[in-house]
């Protein structure tokens, strides 16, 4: 019970501070929305392509843009965390009695409801576009955006642990995510690829996020993919949970 108050009262916190300043919030759905308003329509004449099912672009190319939102939206939230360190907000929070997992689950719930927000607005976006995505298959998408948050969100705030820095952490965060995008078949279907970006792109699990949203979006329920992707993303959360309560015991010890 104190783990589930603590983690409100941080959760509470932090939710205001982004709600005083939501800049990160319409910066992080810009580049997607400029993505489907200007890149979406010349994928139309793709329909049947390797990788294109359907006569619908929108159905493969949304769900990779809901994924890149969450790739990028959730990596860079160690930011505000810097900047709490600079601040002294971290110092302070040494001699509280509140519990260290709780000080990360709050901050990370926070991020995880900042994405599903701007995951619900780009979706509501593509369907004014003409997007016809399967309504179960969207609920279930949203708990894999959650995953992806629980994940990505920890590692950023581990990384702004150790390096206190902006620079060094904008040099980390991209040598890590540029990587990941590319081989994760956002923009277009890793069908599209030659065969040894393709072997390559087993070994990303954000590639079988992708796919495993494409397969949701599109009705698929019954696909190996989607077990597959919730599958490795979950792997992924817990192992970055357990990292990024490391650090921040460390850092306030």
């Amino acid at each position: 019970m104190k783990l589930i108050r603590d983690t409100q009262l941080v959760f509470g916190r932090s939710l205001k501070v982004s709600l005083r300043n939501p800049v990160w919030l319409i910066l992080g759905l810009f580049q997607p929305i400029l993505y489907l308003l200007l890149f979406a329509p010349l994928l139309d004449g793709l329909a049947g392509a390797p990788g294109f099912t359907g006569d619908n672009a929108l159905n493969i190319f949304t769900p990779g843009l809901l994924i890149m939102m969450a790739l990028f939206g959730s990596s860079f939230v160690g930011f505000g965390l810097i900047e709490d360190l600079r601040s002294g907000v971290v110092e302070r929070l040494r001699v509280t009695p509140v519990s260290r997992l709780s000080l990360l689950l709050g901050m990370v719930a926070r991020d995880i409801v900042v994405l599903l927000v701007q995951s619900a607005l780009l979706i509501a976006v593509a369907t004014l576009m003409g997007l016809r995505a399967d309504l179960v298959g969207i609920v279930l998408v949203f708990g894999l955006m959650g995953l992806i948050g629980l994940t990505l969100a920890p590692v950023s705030y581990a990384i702004a642990l150790a390096v206190k820095d902006e620079g060094a952490l904008a040099a980390s965060l991209n040598t890590i995510t540029m990587p990941l995008m590319l081989l994760s078949g956002i923009i277009l279907p890793m069908a599209l690829a030659p065969q040894i970006i393709r072997t390559l792109a087993r070994f990303n699990p954000f590639a079988h996020a992708v796919d495993a949203a494409r397969a949701l979006v599109n009705g698929d329920l019954s696909s190996a993919v989607i077990v597959t992707g919730f599958g490795f993303v979950a792997a992924l959360a817990l192992l970055a949970v357990m990292w990024a309560v490391r650090a921040f015991r460390q850092a306030t010890a």
